[in-house]
């Protein structure tokens, strides 16, 4: 389930939040374009990365505040849930709904931490987006530079939320990320029912935690 898409593809600003029900509002525009939310908030997570990774590998909970303070704000994970869990999602309770959006968000960002601590060089490239003012949802494509490795293309699927742009969904190399868990999902599904589902990640992420503190403890000796 961790290897859906390459691990450096969750090396970028990405969910939170446990609200389930929400309707279109009058809000302000972002002030920063698509791309430039994307490039700053990247910018900020490799510079700690290039500054810092020792100290990350052997204190994991510092981690996890690098992903809270620079990837979570730019998620609109809520919609990455949805879509992720597909036709399924109409048919969950809303008790099911919060519980499916928190084991979800769980799940990426032991992931997305996990995937930070193996950074071994890359940079990104984004291509300049230009929106409209009455313009609520559109893409920006990107590259993942590689040193020794050809650049690997990106596709960011954004939307405007909250007075910035939220990404629900990324394309690496032509793959969808929430695609990619959907199909996972609705195995499970399909197994397990939907309660089913909800133990399976829970268990999952219980493991991940359990590896994580097994590597922190091997790092630190």
């Amino acid at each position: 389930m961790n290897n859906l898409l390459p691990r450096w593809a969750l090396w970028m600003p990405m969910l939170l939040s446990i609200n389930i029900a929400w309707l279109p509002t009058a809000q302000a525009a972002p002030t920063e374009s698509p791309s430039e939310v994307l490039e700053r908030s990247t910018m900020q997570v490799l510079d700690i990365l290039n500054n810092d990774l020792d100290l990350l590998r052997a204190e994991p909970d510092r981690v996890y505040k690098l992903v809270d303070d620079y990837i979570l704000p730019y998620l609109d994970e809520v919609t990455m849930a949805k879509l992720a869990l597909g036709k399924n999602w109409r048919k969950a309770s809303k008790q099911q709904k919060r519980e499916f959006v928190a084991a979800f968000r769980d799940l990426l960002v032991r992931t997305y931490a996990k995937s930070l601590l193996e950074f071994s060089g890359q940079s990104f490239k984004f291509a300049p987006t230009f929106v409209d003012d009455d313009v609520v949802k559109t893409t920006v494509k990107a590259e993942v530079l590689q040193p020794n490795g050809p650049a690997v293309p990106l596709v960011y699927r954004m939307r405007a939320k909250k007075d910035t742009w939220k990404i629900y969904d990324i394309k690496v190399g032509g793959i969808s990320l929430v695609t990619s868990y959907r199909g996972t999902f609705t195995q499970e599904v399909r197994k397990r029912g939907l309660d089913g589902l909800l133990t399976y990640m829970r268990n999952t992420n219980t493991k991940l935690a359990v590896n994580e503190t097994k590597k922190a403890l091997t790092t630190s000796k």
